[in-house]
């Protein structure tokens, strides 16, 4: 079942913390078109399909990334395109956003998800896998 954007917008919001929607729709933007440059094939297109539909446009739409980053680095990067963002900032806004996604999803979805991902994104979802 599709999230709606308010309801999206207002978790992030709430996880991160931030005093605005706008905000939070910022971090979700970037996180967003992040995730997509690492997703492929059915699991990119079932997340989309939980998603409000300017985020799923946003994940389908990703910018490209030569290989998966490791985590750290995914944080890196957000922090890049996040205006003002520092690498502590940027890792809470990605787990507000990556938390969201996680809920959004389900449990099924994300370990499909995670599978495509190197490890330690676990972490940046708020769900540690047990090994």
């Amino acid at each position: 079942m599709t999230v709606r954007r308010e309801a999206f917008l207002q978790h992030v919001k709430e996880r991160g913390e931030y005093d605005t929607l706008q905000e939070a729709e910022r971090a979700a933007r970037v996180v967003l078109a992040l995730l997509g440059s690492h997703l492929v094939g059915e699991v990119r297109a079932q997340l989309a399909a939980r998603l409000p539909e300017g985020f799923a446009l946003i994940l389908l739409n990703p910018m490209q990334s030569a290989e998966p980053l490791p985590p750290e680095r995914f944080v890196r990067a957000a922090a890049a395109w996040i205006a003002g963002a520092t690498e502590q900032t940027a890792a809470w806004d990605v787990s507000a956003v990556l938390s969201t996604v996680a809920d959004a999803a389900g449990d099924d979805l994300l370990k499909q998800i995670l599978l495509q991902l190197p490890a330690g994104y676990d972490l940046l979802f708020g769900s540690p896998q047990h090994t």
